[in-house]
């Protein structure tokens, strides 16, 4: 079984438990996911099986999420897991003085992450030295956001005002670091109150998969139906397709040359494609394209597949 099963994460499991239940359900020892999701949260998580596992690092990696931040309060995790370590006044907050500060956050940026987030520092992750109360100055990483969007401004039952997010953003990026910084902005404190990945890459909320949906396509020998195949995992790099010999050489790793009228398409020095099998069925390689005549295109792999 080499594909990705777009897996519905519930909140309470982190993404290591997801991948071991989709082990034990497939029979598949080999299965990864593409980004992990906070213990607390749900939602998309794509998990790799077989072959596809080598794909992880090609795939799109995009997230979508949304997010329910309240403010007057921030906390020691920066979501609603950890201890109040401050309290603000939210009296002057309205709809659009929430709007007027995300539009400020959209875009590129360094963001700090958060010591409860699994990021290493001199072999350890940031959550193993917050247990061992050893407190370290963290490095700020790039991340983007695409864009962030007020979906509705509310009062919860605690009278704290509360607002629901729709972020989509690179990998890598920590919502619970927006939700703190967008409190920091607003001079009134904030935290993340719910995660919802709503979006990984091609990968959607819509059509995922529970874990129990698994379990019952397992049972009745279907679990194919939930594969998604790694040419549709790969849709976003172009696809070249290969016959006869050539075949034979991407298994071996080898650059192909391919006369430039069977590919038929403009592609740019050390672009990435998909190398698709005859019948543009199987995903032989990830390749580079590296320009080789006008009349000849080369194509080296990078990740063989087959």
């Amino acid at each position: 079984m080499n594909g990705v099963l777009n897996t519905l994460k519930p909140p309470g499991m982190t993404s290591h438990d997801v991948v071991k239940v989709v082990r034990k359900i497939t029979g598949q020892k080999k299965a990864g996911h593409t980004g992990t999701l906070d213990p607390g949260a749900a939602g998309v998580l794509p998990v790799c099986l077989g072959r596809a596992t080598r794909i992880i690092q090609y795939m799109q990696s995009d997230k979508r999420y949304r997010v329910e931040v309240t403010f007057g309060i921030s906390t020691s995790t920066q979501d609603a897991f950890g201890e109040v370590v401050e309290t603000g006044d939210t009296a002057g907050l309205t709809p659009g003085k929430v709007e007027q500060c995300l539009a400020s956050m959209q875009g590129r940026q360094q963001q700090v992450p958060p010591m409860t987030s699994a990021v290493r520092y001199r072999g350890k992750r940031l959550y193993e030295l917050a247990r061992a109360g050893i407190k370290v100055v963290k490095e700020p990483r790039p991340v983007q956001i695409h864009a962030i969007n007020l979906v509705d401004f509310y009062y919860g039952a605690s009278g704290l005002p509360k607002a629901l997010l729709d972020i989509h953003c690179s990998a890598g990026t920590y919502i619970r670091t927006i939700c703190h910084d967008l409190g920091k902005k607003l001079g009134c404190g904030a935290f993340m109150s719910f995660l919802l990945r709503t979006g990984a890459g091609i990968f959607s909320l819509e059509k995922t998969v529970t874990l129990e949906q698994l379990k019952v396509l397992q049972e009745k020998e279907a679990l194919n139906r939930a594969v998604i195949t790694m040419s549709e995992a790969l849709a976003h790099l172009t696809p070249v397709f290969v016959e006869g010999a050539a075949v034979g050489a991407i298994r071996s790793g080898k650059r192909v040359i391919l006369p430039a009228y069977t590919v038929g398409k403009h592609l740019s020095a050390n672009q990435m494609v998909r190398l698709e099998g005859p019948a543009g069925l199987i995903a032989l390689a990830v390749a580079m394209y590296i320009k080789n005549s006008p009349d000849h295109l080369a194509f080296q792999p990078v990740k063989v597949l087959v």
